[in-house]
């Protein structure tokens, strides 16, 4: 991977056309060294600009932003205080002027020459970011090649969506560096931005051609303003319910339609992240629009054909974060539970899944925006509870939820799986018998099976999903989660009408 585009090519890329104003007033050098007042000289004489960064405004598809772009041709694309100080005043003017900001950084870090006075300035960029996000503000950042150091120990990677280009050297230290100080070499692949989307680090690797796009699909969900709570069209006359283990076996159809399929079927505007294991894995993130409602998601994807994918402590720690995210963009969160379970193996163990899952409940059950569980499919065990804690839960009427696979239960009451049918029925696994307990709140029809009509099914599911977002959005906060916490203390005793808990709880008790 070359050096990447200058602070001036990429801008074209991404703004339309005519739109981009700059804001920089001019710097003037002050340093009374003459050598590195010479390479100041020469560094804006190479690259036609006066400093390492470039600050502005513009619009992406229309929408108004705020643009903070490194210029590697400028010694590197390294912070010096002026530098700081240009990052610093332009993030706060997005903040001021209620600006999306987007952040193009190019940079080996701190300007040495500059030393501890520059290093130190990156708790002044990081502070005014602070700020812009605390606002309310979406934040997104574009990681180019190659971006190190204190830029990417800071402001850089501080995005609530973080994307990188491709091939791009992303890291805390230069090999260069590392290799003087440790005397080793550092793996090629270790900071490479493939590796660290693998890794859940980065929501997505993007190529600068594509980037607009990108950005455009994001702040359109971003600074989307929810539609009011519509009438949805009638529900089809439910289907039979159906017997526990059929259920079972219906929701391990390979053709059965998993979280990427109800996405692709069901969203407006949708923006696929990156997650631990790619799009092979068994995670999904994604920001969308359903229904005319934004959202974040985050979902299990059960098979890749034939092949079970297992949930793992990566994962759990990805849902967290994609939990945080929606709770910073002020965005509700939609968790669709979809798995045959977490993944048993000495390594999920050493990885502590079983702690991931109980920091994800935690999680959702703190988070300060709405939370929208949809029981998709298989419901196996704490890789499903994990994804469950929320204000609302919709359930495919072939889904269910137990403890672990019927074959597991019946192995610890039978010490055989042959009774894995009878188990099934006698636990009370299915959508309508936890609708009878307090966790689903509205089962969905399958005529018969989502499989046979993936369309129609993923059309009611949406409805569903939007209806109970604009009704979930609307909730103040305060409310929401009185009724939570309530809907979260009765779970197992009896059936609750939990939309009607959070319309009723307009003054919670302290």
């Amino acid at each position: 991977m070359g050096v990447s585009l200058t602070a001036r090519q990429l801008i074209g890329l991404l703004v339309d056309p005519g739109s981009y104003r700059g804001w920089d007033e001019p710097s003037t050098p002050t340093t009374t060294d003459a050598e590195y007042r010479g390479a100041l000289t020469r560094a804006r004489e190479r690259t036609g600009v006066d400093e390492a960064v470039l600050t502005g405004a513009a619009r992406i598809g229309g929408q108004a932003v705020a643009l903070v772009a490194s210029e590697f041709g400028f010694l590197g694309g390294s912070i010096g205080v002026a530098t700081a100080e240009r990052i610093t005043q332009a993030v706060e003017r997005a903040t001021a002027e209620r600006l999306p900001l987007v952040a193009l950084p190019v940079s080996g870090g701190t300007r040495m020459q500059e030393g501890s006075a520059a290093f130190l300035c990156m708790l002044r960029i990081t502070a005014a970011v602070q700020a812009h996000r605390a606002a309310g503000l979406p934040y997104l950042s574009y990681l180019r090649n190659p971006t190190m150091g204190g830029v990417f120990a800071s402001w850089g990677t501080l995005g609530q969506l973080v994307f990188a280009e491709p091939g791009a050297r992303l890291g805390f230290l230069g090999p260069r560096v590392y290799e003087e100080l440790r005397g080793v070499e550092l793996p090629a692949d270790v900071q490479r931005a493939e590796t660290l989307a693998e890794r859940g680090l980065v929501d997505a690797v993007v190529a600068p051609e594509e980037l607009r796009e990108v950005l455009r699909r994001s702040l359109s969900v971003l600074t989307r303003v929810p539609l009011p709570a519509v009438v949805p069209p009638p529900v089809p006359a439910s289907s039979p319910r159906p017997d526990a283990w059929d259920a079972v076996l219906r929701t391990r159809r390979p053709d059965r339609p998993g979280t990427r399929e109800l996405l692709r079927r069901t969203t407006e505007e949708l923006v696929l992240l990156d997650a631990p294991g790619g799009r092979g894995g068994a995670l999904v993130r994604a920001l969308a629009v359903l229904n005319g409602q934004p959202a974040v998601v985050v979902g299990q994807q059960r098979q890749a054909g034939d092949v079970e994918r297992p949930f793992t402590a990566a994962d759990l720690r990805a849902v967290r974060r994609t939990a945080r995210l929606a709770e910073q963009l002020r965005l509700p969160l939609v968790t669709v539970v979809d798995t045959a379970g977490a993944e048993l193996s000495v390594q999920a163990e050493l990885d502590g899944i079983a702690i991931e899952i109980a920091h994800c409940l935690t999680t959702l059950l703190a988070l300060r925006t709405p939370v929208l569980a949809v029981l998709l499919g298989q419901g196996s065990g704490g890789g499903a509870l994990a994804l469950l804690p929320a204000d609302h839960v919709l359930a495919a009427s072939n889904a269910w939820l137990a403890p672990l696979p019927p074959e597991g239960a019946s192995a610890i009451v039978h010490r055989d799986g042959a009774h894995a049918p009878d188990l099934a029925r006698s636990q009370g696994i299915t959508a309508h018998d936890l609708a009878a307990v307090g966790l689903v709140d509205q089962v969905i029809p399958e005529l018969p099976d989502a499989a046979d009509e993936p369309a129609a099914f993923c059309t009611r599911l949406g409805d569903a999903i939007g209806t109970t977002l604009a009704t979930l959005t609307a909730t103040p906060t305060p409310s929401l989660l009185h009724a939570r916490a309530t809907r979260h203390r009765r779970l197992g005793d009896h059936k609750i009408s939990h939309l009607s808990a959070i319309t009723d709880t307009n003054h919670p008790k302290e």
